[in-house]
């Protein structure tokens, strides 16, 4: 039988067939994915093949016995296990990282990652930026000063406010006919966003659970829904650093947009943008052509510092 995963709990698995059959399922012995040290084997969103078994009481429960060949993943660095990473999900067709300003503050440093991340595994990333009804003109401004610096990189940034409702609809036209997935860190606002999109879903939202979550953000447990309007959703649990995964020094640069547009103009097609003479990158960085927050980012991933998801960038320049 084959079915798409909707939800892992680490060691069950819930797959929906195409019929619109769930099954629990688990998995026998160890599978090895090519070349990937991965906590979690099976992803959300994973095509897999598995066999039903007998069954316990009423319900039936099968084996997974193939994983499909994923288009894509989005992955990161497990938490504890340095040398383990961790698939949050599967075959998506695009991103929304969900960003606020000051509750809790989302700083450009965790942002670059995860839209490298997205950049390195060829899945479209949308920067929502929540919670602007509770902003002040000041903020206000910081806000379109921020999604111009994205937009100018060439992602597309949307104000919403999942309280209000403000723009619910224009995401709810971009998510129609795919797959999308959520993240952001605890308490971005998540929960109440997708709720705001599909009422019937009712997902916790509360401050208790989003710090409870916060607090166990290692056991990262995404979930999959099917939306009223044609679209599904991947909703995973906020996370705090963003760890970026298996990416050579040479290539890094490439997932920075505006850094690959230049590339060809630097005297040396392998220039890192370091120290190296006649360097485009740098050059537009000194004109104020490249934001140097983004700059930044790139030196701290170059330099494999995993920790300073919490430093701002933004603000030091």
């Amino acid at each position: 039988m084959k079915g798409t995963v909707y939800k892992s709990t680490g060691s069950w698995y819930l797959i929906k067939t195409k019929e619109g059959e769930l099954y629990n399922c688990r998995i026998k012995g160890k599978f090895r994915l090519k070349g990937i040290k991965s906590t979690n084997p099976v992803a959300v969103g994973d095509k897999v093949v598995f066999d039903l078994e007998d069954q316990q009481g009423d319900e039936q429960q099968g084996v997974i016995k193939k994983i499909e060949e994923r288009e894509n993943y989005i992955i990161r660095k497990s938490v504890n296990l340095s040398k383990q990473t961790h698939i949050i999900a599967s075959n998506i067709d695009q991103v929304f990282l969900i960003v606020t300003l000051n509750n809790p503050p989302t700083f450009t440093t965790f942002m670059d990652r995860f839209l490298v991340t997205a950049e390195a595994y060829d899945i479209e990333a949308v920067i929502l930026f929540n919670k602007t009804d509770t902003y002040s003109e000041e903020e206000v401004l910081e806000v379109k000063f921020l999604a111009q610096l994205y937009r100018d990189v060439g992602y597309k940034c949307v104000g919403i406010s999942a309280k209000t409702g403000k723009n619910v609809e224009k995401v709810k036209e971009m998510m129609t006919g795919k797959t999308s997935m959520f993240s952001g860190h605890s308490g971005t606002g998540k929960s109440t966003l997708i709720n705001a999109l599909e009422p019937s879903l009712d997902l916790k939202t509360s401050e208790i659970s989003e710090q409870h979550r916060q607090g166990q953000h290692t056991t990262t447990f995404a979930e999959m829904f099917d939306l009223s309007f044609d679209a599904r959703i991947i909703d995973t649990p906020g996370i705090k650093g963003f760890g970026v995964v298996d990416m050579e020094k040479e290539e890094i640069g490439d997932y920075f947009p505006e850094f690959f547009a230049l590339k060809q103009d630097c005297k040396f097609h392998n220039c890192l943008h370091l120290e190296e003479p006649h360097c485009a990158v740098k050059e537009a960085l000194e004109e104020g052509e490249i934001a140097w927050c983004r700059y930044k980012s790139y030196l701290q991933i170059m330099e494999g510092e995993d920790e300073n998801y919490r430093i701002d960038n933004y603000q030091k320049k």
